[in-house]
């Protein structure tokens, strides 16, 4: 089992005739994926070839979905149009939508949030600014490298790219149903809680573990809904202990005003729930596998 991609997830790429379209394209075919077809309107009816796999290119998210049976779509278009590319795939009602692109202002994405939630959430949203998400074994949608771990039942979401590697590089020897980076903007599309349910409810999930940052309150609102919702054990991480106070870190969403969104009140909230938390990457590695050692 997997959360929101598996096996069968069939999926196109908004923008795949550019470089990083098809470099990540390249990767995301050489791992197993299902990759359908590609969407640029300029350059529709022509195919692609990718390592020698033929992949045809659509005008439209519409059209690619009616020929294809698409039910995926990673987007690797620029900030300025990354808005109607992800208002088209909502149109279309695709099933995900995968915004890798960084630098998107935040208010298109509290406008396609929003759009997406106005046309009834039949588009779930993962990013913007993330790695995307990858059911290892079955299939990857994004960014992540997909050697770096194995399949198994730990279930990971991460607001850290970086993060969410090495968390699946530490753990590669017990394995992930999934693993999904939900980006580190102010506004994104699925949440920390999103993705815990999803993992509650995923029989091969035995173990969660959270990865969250300094900043906002999304970390807070994920330990409520643990400590109400979620019977299977979570082990978590916090990033920015050592932040400068008033600091922006790296992530957008990353910045604490006075005493709201230090890793510390995010921390004391989280074990508040029952969750172990790490001091350190490593440190929730450990705590992840001493908990799966418990549980044998």
């Amino acid at each position: 089992m997997a959360i929101f991609l598996t096996k069968d997830s069939k999926v196109i790429v908004q923008g795949m005739t550019g470089a990083e379209g098809m470099k990540h394209t390249r990767r995301m075919l050489a791992s197993g994926t299902q990759i359908v077809g590609g969407v640029n309107p300029r350059k529709a009816g022509t195919t692609v070839d990718v390592d020698g796999t033929e992949i045809p290119v659509f005008g439209s998210v519409a059209e690619a979905m009616e020929k294809t049976g698409a039910d995926v779509s990673v987007l690797f278009v620029p900030p300025a149009f990354t808005k109607a590319a992800v208002v088209e795939a909502i149109d279309a009602e695709i099933g995900l939508a995968v915004v890798i692109t960084e630098g998107v202002p935040v208010h298109d994405t509290a406008a396609f949030w929003a759009y997406a939630g106005a046309k009834g959430n039949k588009t779930r949203i993962i990013g913007p600014n993330c790695p995307g998400l990858i059911s290892p074994g079955q299939s990857n949608a994004g960014i992540i490298p997909a050697d770096i771990t194995s399949s198994g039942k730990i279930g990971l979401v991460s607001k850290s790219g970086t993060l969410t590697y090495q968390l699946m590089y530490e753990l590669r020897d017990i394995g992930f149903s999934s693993a999904v980076g939900i980006g580190g903007d102010p506004v994104i599309g699925t949440t920390h809680i999103d993705a815990l349910k999803a993992f509650q409810e995923d029989p091969d999930t035995e173990i969660i573990v959270m990865i969250g940052e300094i900043g906002g309150d999304a970390e807070e609102r994920a330990a409520a809904f643990i400590a109400e919702h979620v019977t299977k054990p979570v082990v978590g991480y916090v990033a920015g202990f050592t932040a400068p106070e008033g600091k922006t870190m790296g992530h957008a969403g990353a910045i604490v005003s006075g005493s709201s969104g230090t890793a510390q009140a995010k921390k004391e909230a989280l074990e508040a729930a029952g969750v172990k938390v790490g001091k350190t990457p490593s440190e929730t590695a450990r705590l992840a596998r001493e908990i799966i050692a418990a549980q044998a």
